[in-house]
């Protein structure tokens, strides 16, 4: 199993299961120095001073590969990052990024579903607030 830190949609772990993966119960945490970018979808870039926030589940190597091998996130890539979790420890873990390069477009409709998302599995309000602004 690979312990993944998710900030995108896939932060669901319903939607994940409704795939078919099978996720391990979420962990929520931060990525210090990382900062979120949405176009069409999510990505995230390193920053100073600033944090992401998300959700670690781990899934087998199998599930990474059919999840990562859909089209529309296929220009992802794995890096390994630490990540504080609420409970202030830390973990190394893997996180796929887009490259910058091919963030484009705006998608205002993935904004709104992820700040929804980001309420419900609990990251903090401030945070919401960050991610409605790719909704205007």
């Amino acid at each position: 199993m690979t312990s993944v830190f998710f900030y995108g949609l896939f932060m669901d772990e319903t939607l994940l299961k409704e795939k078919g993966f099978h996720p391990t119960k979420p962990i929520l945490g931060h990525a210090e120095g990382y900062e979120l970018k949405i176009g069409e979808r999510a990505t995230l870039v390193k920053s100073a001073g600033r944090r992401a926030y998300g959700a670690i589940m781990a899934l087998s190597k199998e599930e990474l590969g059919s999840l990562y091998g859909e089209p529309s996130v296929a220009d992802y890539l794995p890096e390994d990052i630490n990540v504080t979790t609420f409970k202030n420890e830390s973990l190394k873990v893997v996180v796929y990024n887009m490259p910058l390069a091919k963030l484009t477009g705006q998608n205002r409709q993935y904004a709104q579903l992820l700040a929804k998302i980001a309420g419900e599995v609990g990251l903090p309000k401030e945070y919401i607030q960050e991610i409605e602004v790719f909704t205007k």
